[in-house]
């Protein structure tokens, strides 16, 4: 515990260094893009010290500018799994945003789907000494959490505090100065699989760049995608990734809940170029232009040559109709979307107050996904585009960017983690961390 503690605490000073220096890169590793933002931050603006406990993201402070993407490779499910080629596209995506923003950058703050993560929800409460919550407190009942045995091999990805109550006044986002005597916490922690943060950290390093923090697609992209009154009501995000699609909860501002599906949009393109015995990239093609999940009448009659260069005339001139692709492509997001379902339901999504779904990603803009979702969602469904942040080009405000713009609100706003707060070190928790987190110590 004490590693991961020290860890992610140094990686958050790293970052609050680069922001003081005032250029920070933001990395989005998916596994049919890989973004970089370069973000700038005016000094005069960017004031660390008004964070507040679980603070969402403001807008101020900052601007992007430097962009670039470049095609994903080597990642499969939103996990690395080809160091070379990651790498690779990673160096690419970085060297052209800096080129753009014509500044050199060392840190960067990365985020990533996939990687198995659980959801936990932990509390704690213990007594306030001086009848008045001072940060010591703060940190007491963070510590006094009792941190479930999540397993060998998995690392604590978030860990937020995400309710306060003071001598049962619940819904407290920050007790800090209030009077009182009892003072309890709910907790949320992401845990994920330890390898891929691993894999990650080290292909960054490679790249000769300094990791200054790591975050989950999920929860990135349904603050960059939910507006304030669905993140304070209640409302779950789902990022239809290439590879994975990423669900999140939030609930008082805060992510309650976080999940991955391992099915994305590059699964929808393989069924097409399966079924209709075409390359992959006719298939994202013809998904791209033609693609849909609802036929109408006229999808019978409109033809698309699908065109090729096998050498066989007969297979290379043949066509299909707009509906033929659509039968192919209807199940698949269904399959995904039952998916994401059950892992709602399971997740106790029905029981919030408010229960609108909000769907981006790059995935979110096949025509018609949002009825079909309402459908088997069964719940108020809308598109989400990510909020617009100062300087992004335009090409970079689509449901695709969610994520990546999700990463800057977080990184000037930070939500408070576990490991801001001074944690008295005979007060870890009882059960300890330490197994998972043995490659920090070798990594920093």
């Amino acid at each position: 515990m004490i590693e991961l503690y020290e860890s992610q605490r140094a990686m958050r000073n790293m970052r609050k260094a680069a922001m003081q220096r005032g250029v920070i890169a933001i990395l989005d590793v998916g596994t049919s893009k890989i973004a970089c933002l370069v973000l700038r931050f005016d000094s005069g603006e960017w004031q660390p010290e008004v964070e507040g406990v679980g603070a969402l993201a403001g807008q101020s402070g900052f601007r992007v500018v430097g962009a670039a993407t470049t095609r994903s490779r080597g990642v499969r499910f939103g996990e690395i799994e080809a160091m070379h080629e990651t790498e690779r596209a990673i160096r690419t995506a970085v060297q052209a945003a800096q080129k753009m923003a014509d500044i050199r950058v060392d840190h960067v703050i990365a985020c990533f789907s996939g990687a198995d993560p659980r959801s936990y929800g932990l509390a704690g409460q213990v007594d306030v000494e001086s009848g008045q919550v001072s940060e010591q407190d703060v940190a007491r009942v963070l510590s006094s959490c009792d941190v479930p045995d999540f397993g060998e091999g998995r690392e604590v990805l978030h860990a937020q505090p995400v309710n306060f109550a003071l001598d049962h006044r619940s819904g407290l986002i920050d007790p800090r100065g209030q009077m009182g005597q009892a003072l309890a916490t709910d907790l949320h922690m992401l845990t994920v699989d330890a390898t891929a943060v691993q894999n990650l950290a080290y292909c960054v390093k490679r790249c000769d760049l300094e990791l200054a923090g790591i975050a989950s697609s999920s929860f990135v992209s349904g603050v960059a995608s939910l507006v304030e009154d669905e993140q304070e009501l209640g409302a779950a995000c789902i990022d239809l990734g290439g590879g994975a699609t990423g669900l999140s909860i939030f609930m008082k501002k805060h992510m309650i809940f976080a999940d991955t599906v391992r099915m994305g949009g590059d699964h929808v393109t393989s069924d097409i170029s399966m079924g209709l015995q075409v390359p992959l990239a006719t298939a994202e093609r013809i998904k791209t232009f033609y693609g849909g999940v609802v036929a109408t009448g006229m999808d019978d009659r409109e033809m698309i040559e699908i065109g090729g260069d096998t050498g066989d005339w007969e297979h290379d001139r043949r066509t299909v109709s707009v509906a033929e692709v659509i039968g192919i492509m209807r199940p698949r997001v269904e399959e995904i979307l039952e998916e994401v379902r059950a892992r709602l339901d399971g997740a106790g999504f029905e029981h919030l107050p408010s229960q609108q779904i909000v769907l981006t990603g790059g995935g979110s803009q096949i025509p018609g996904l949002d009825g079909l979702a309402s459908k088997i969602l069964g719940q108020q469904v809308r598109l989400g585009r990510p909020l617009r942040v100062h300087g992004l080009p335009q090409a970079a405000t689509g449901p695709g960017f969610a994520s990546a713009v999700g990463l800057c609100l977080q990184a000037a706003h930070p939500q408070d983690e576990w490991w801001d707060f001074e944690i008295p070190v005979d007060r870890y928790p009882a059960r300890s961390f330490k197994r998972a987190v043995k490659w920090f110590k070798e990594n920093w």
